[in-house]
């Protein structure tokens, strides 16, 4: 790495398009470092959430990450927002390691086993409208609330694990994440929220 590469901003300032930049054009390690920060436990919390158990998760968030690394000059801002083309990496990836611990016979032709298609623009849109939603009603949040939904859904923290990394009880724990998920619903609607988080 250049010394200006190690001169550059802090990460925290720049888009995630822009650290992908950075990464296909120059392999900034700084700038995938801040990237790996930002989605590496989303990744893991999604993995998660879809049956994978906890270190499998790791293990596969990891492999997510390198491939974003490696292909990171394969990234077109036309067609997908960072967090959709790591999602849908992070989606492959899952449906390759199932593929691999089956056992049986796979018909090729079960739409189960089709790769997620490039999303179009109306769904990138969509996506997007969303996230744009969810983060301003984390934001509305008490700071308590939004860090253990934080740490809960987008780290994969079970809650004895959130109540233990904040030296919380774990009723208090359940009592503020019930609490934000009520809040949530009154602000985004029961269909946004249980598809976001299937409680």
């Amino acid at each position: 790495m250049t010394d200006a590469q190690d001169e550059r901003p802090d990460g925290a300032d720049l888009s995630d398009a822009a650290l992908i930049q950075r990464i296909a054009a120059a392999q900034d390690r700084a700038a995938f470092a801040d990237l790996f920060g930002r989605y590496a436990g989303r990744v893991k919390g999604f993995l998660m959430r879809w049956g994978m158990a906890a270190d499998q998760a790791e293990e596969a968030a990891q492999e997510v990450m390198v491939s974003v690394w490696r292909r990171a000059g394969s990234f077109d801002a036309d067609k997908a927002a960072v967090s959709t083309w790591i999602f849908a990496i992070a989606r492959n990836r899952r449906i390759d390691m199932i593929r691999k611990a089956s056992r049986r016979e796979l018909d090729p032709d079960d739409p189960l086993w089709e790769r997620d298609p490039e999303p179009d623009s109306a769904e990138i849109l969509s996506v997007e409208q969303r996230a744009a939603l969810v983060r301003a009603a984390l934001n509305e949040l008490p700071a308590a609330q939004a860090d253990l939904l934080r740490l809960s859904f987008y780290e994969g923290l079970s809650h004895g694990e959130c109540a233990e990394r904040l030296s919380l009880p774990l009723g208090t724990v359940k009592s503020r994440i019930r609490l934000a998920f009520a809040k949530l619903r009154d602000t985004l609607g029961d269909g946004i929220v249980e598809e976001l988080w299937d409680d």
